[in-house]
């Protein structure tokens, strides 16, 4: 656990000031056919420093954490705003004061001990063995064991300081197999909890009903066809219909991107969607339940809340750090977060998903004549337009309402507002995607997704 060297420095603050420290800790295990060819541990720690003056900021950081480093780097962040704000002189007011911050965010997550290598080691080689023993016809497996715990302690001169911890623990399985043909298909699924490792991840039996469905695809995909191009009907699953809304809409609306001129600069308070659709990031509790990856407090020292990004079809509001809600002049609701001690923080989604609907996931498929059910995405992009173009690793056909053939990778593009335009169906069920990261100029845990989507989608063909 951090000892506390901060509170002491905070009598030195005369300006805005943030002052944190961080250690990530990061565990991972990569087995290949029985092989294990990755065995990494790494801890990065240290302290860092930002403080803003005339609406500038002068940021230091460090990587040993003592009182004499804290120090240090706090008066080196000091010189350098003063150094900023005495040659550009920008002449910002001050940035908007937190109201009614508690005194100090505890921990909301216990920190507990850390597990050995040699637990992830076992647990890989024995989900490997399972996998080789039940799924034949693989042509080639691959089982990653991870484990990242972040420890954050925070003090700023305006807002709450906090001391948060965050786990999660994840597996990841890619199956790959040959079509007839000799043309290689695969397909990867990922397993992702927030605490200790082992206290999930025990025996590899657990997985062996997603495992079965991960191999049902593989082998349905290596039997498939090829989509017919155009534009089509489809079905979204959760997981997909989550990976866009994050891609294609959530950053179109981070305040940085708006001043950069996103799609949704002239966009607030317009139509951007079916009035089906309602989007929100969530901070820390959503729908009555604490969401996969809570915050309570952001790097900035500003108490998280909920920011409504879609109401109704509604474009209704952005996410904000402290700077870019003083140029909108809105309050910031917790967004601004770094991954390491070393990255400033940035306008970042936390808990981002579509609200569910009222209808039910069968009656989607059973209301398509002739259309997809659209389930994994791959690789793809995104931009401030909200164009977006994605590989979609696994899709079935519907006919007549029923789920068909798988189809063999193809993709699917368009533009997020005018796609979502077209929902007219919406499930009653939630699903969440917490095993990725978004990559935003640096990494970050992040949380997604929603219910399924009926919606028209350009798809790609042979």
């Amino acid at each position: 656990m951090l000892n506390d060297y901060l509170t002491a420095q905070k009598k030195l603050f005369t300006e805005h000031t943030e002052l944190r420290a961080q250690v990530n800790t990061n565990k991972r295990v990569v087995m290949l056919a029985g092989n294990m060819v990755g065995n990494a541990q790494s801890e990065k720690s240290g302290v860092c420093a930002r403080v803003e003056r005339g609406g500038l900021y002068g940021f230091a950081s460090g990587a040993e954490y003592s009182p004499e480093s804290v120090l240090s780097v706090l008066e080196t962040a000091a010189e350098n705003a003063r150094f900023m704000d005495e040659n550009i002189k920008k002449g910002e007011p001050p940035l908007p004061k937190t109201e009614n911050a508690p005194g100090k965010v505890g921990l909301k997550q216990p920190i507990f001990s850390d597990i050995p290598q040699s637990v992830l080691i076992d647990y890989a080689r024995s989900l490997d063995e399972f996998i080789a023993k039940k799924y034949k016809n693989l042509s080639s497996r691959t089982v990653v064991a991870d484990a990242l715990y972040i420890e954050k302690l925070l003090a700023v001169s305006d807002g709450a300081d906090s001391h948060s911890f965050q786990p999660r623990a994840m597996v990841y399985a890619w199956f790959a197999a040959e079509t007839s043909d000799g043309v290689p298909v695969e397909l990867f699924k990922g397993f992702s909890h927030v605490g200790r490792f082992d206290e999930f991840f025990k025996e590899p039996a657990a997985l062996e009903a997603q495992l079965d469905e991960l191999y049902k695809n593989l082998m349905d995909k290596r039997e498939g066809v090829y989509a017919s191009a155009g534009v089509k009907k489809c079905v979204l699953h959760p997981d997909l219909a989550g990976m866009l809304s994050h891609e294609a809409v959530g950053h179109t609306v981070e305040a940085d991107l708006v001043l950069g001129g996103s799609v949704a600069a002239h966009n607030l308070g317009k139509q951007v969607a079916s009035e089906k659709i309602s989007m929100t990031d969530f901070a820390h509790t959503a729908f009555g339940e604490t969401c996969p990856l809570p915050v309570y407090v952001d790097d900035e020292g500003v108490p998280a809340e909920d920011a409504i990004l879609i109401e109704n079809g509604v474009l209704r509001g952005f996410m904000h750090s402290r700077e870019t809600a003083r140029r909108f002049g809105v309050k910031p609701q917790g967004n601004a977060r770094a991954f390491e001690f070393s990255d400033e923080p940035l306008i970042r989604m936390r808990n981002t998903v579509i609200h569910p609907g009222t209808d039910k996931f069968d009656d989607l498929i059973a209301s398509v004549d002739d259309g997809y059910f659209l389930l994994k995405t791959g690789n793809g992009q995104a931009d401030s337009t909200g164009e977006f173009m994605f590989s979609v690793d696994l899709g079935y056909e519907i006919k007549n309402g029923k789920l068909g053939r798988a189809i063999r990778e193809t993709t699917i593009s368009g533009v997020a507002f005018e796609m979502l335009k077209t929902v007219d169906m919406v499930s009653d069920d939630l699903a969440w995607e917490i095993s990725g990261f978004c990559g935003k100029k640096q990494s970050m845990t992040t949380s997604m997704g929603g219910p399924a989507l009926r919606c028209d989608m350009t798809i790609g063909g042979r």
